[in-house]
């Protein structure tokens, strides 16, 4: 809020909203005057409203507009690695069966060794079934997979996620 006042919108509101970029609300008011031209013509823009909760809503829109999202984790899934496999070309070829949910390729991932996490926002970076790329593996079936973080050992745990973005109440 950057004025406020009672009585129609003048040139002088019109004047101060262009200076800082911002909007005129204006409740069982009309413009005065040249004001309306003048806003036109300088790109203010000028809303009118009857109804409080109109404005208050749509303000409110307008506010959660300008926040920075809000991610909530939602967990995929879960593979146990069962064996370890070295290559020139890709570093740590994990072989994991994929004991609840999916596992997703480029999805993000911690890594879990005796249920302590190692690693937090590792991405699984290549995904394989037998000698096909996929790009997620299911529940019950191997896989072989590659991810950011290379300190891989037997045993470990791979927790699949992804952010949701969550709704502003």
């Amino acid at each position: 809020v950057i004025d406020r006042g009672v009585g129609g919108v003048t040139e002088t509101n019109v004047n101060l909203a262009s200076a800082s970029d911002a909007i005129i609300i204006g409740f069982n008011v009309r413009a005065e005057g040249k004001a309306t031209e003048l806003a036109n013509r300088e790109g203010v823009d000028i809303r009118y409203y009857s109804v409080i909760y109109q404005a208050i809503d749509e303000i409110q829109s307008a506010l959660k507009g300008m926040l920075k999202p809000v991610y909530e984790e939602k967990e995929l899934g879960r593979a146990e690695i069962r064996a370890m496999f070295r290559s020139s070309k890709v570093g740590n070829i994990a072989g994991c069966l994929v004991t609840a949910g999916i596992i997703r390729r480029n999805a993000k991932a911690r890594l879990l060794r005796d249920n302590i996490v190692v690693a937090e926002t590792v991405t699984i970076q290549t995904l394989r079934r037998e000698k096909d790329d996929v790009t997620e593996v299911r529940d019950g079936y191997e896989c072989g997979l590659t991810l950011s973080y290379n300190d891989i050992k037997e045993g470990d745990v791979i927790e699949a996620y992804e952010l949701v973005e969550k709704e502003r109440g």
